[in-house]
């Protein structure tokens, strides 16, 4: 699903962005939820400050947050939780954004296991979620883009929560 987000986004470059794992719902600016074999449901939010995504007692935040100091890490495993994620940030040569922002909101636009935002602007300043349909019976999995058109930046990240 592809939303026109009213209000422009908080964080402004990768380097702003944190990971916090709990932690409230935050206020939304789009919300959808997901409904995968074997019973499970993720709630999908876009932030002003990037995204949520809600599994069951799992609060995964990727955003700006005030008062918190930015990090944003490359790999993160707690075995004992069955939670692994990782971050990577691109930044593509030439026209090299624009083309896979393109075709990341055409990719999603219509998938039913996807929310896009676009913030006004910029159709380039974009975040983007996407359910992996891995159940039943094996792990959930999600992957969200995050893309900074005036630093030129794309945040990928892919987080698998194991069978709950």
């Amino acid at each position: 699903m592809l939303v026109a987000l009213q209000t422009p986004y908080v964080d402004s470059r990768a380097a702003d962005l944190s990971l916090t794992l709990g932690g409230p719902e935050l206020p939304a600016l789009a919300v959808r939820d997901v409904d995968l074999p074997g019973g499970i449901r993720l709630r999908l939010r876009l932030l002003g400050a990037s995204h949520q995504v809600v599994l069951g007692g799992l609060t995964e935040t990727v955003a700006c947050l005030p008062g918190r100091r930015p990090h944003l890490p490359d790999t993160l495993h707690d075995a004992t939780a069955g939670y692994r994620f990782t971050a990577t940030v691109l930044r593509p040569a030439g026209d090299g954004l624009r083309t896979r922002v393109a075709a990341l909101r055409a990719e999603l636009a219509g998938d039913p296991l996807a929310l896009v935002g676009v913030f006004p602007g910029d159709e380039d300043a974009v975040t983007a979620l996407a359910v992996r349909p891995d159940p039943p019976g094996g792990p959930v999995a999600w992957r969200t883009w995050h893309a900074y058109p005036q630093t030129n930046e794309l945040v990928l990240t892919e987080t698998v929560v194991e069978e709950l």
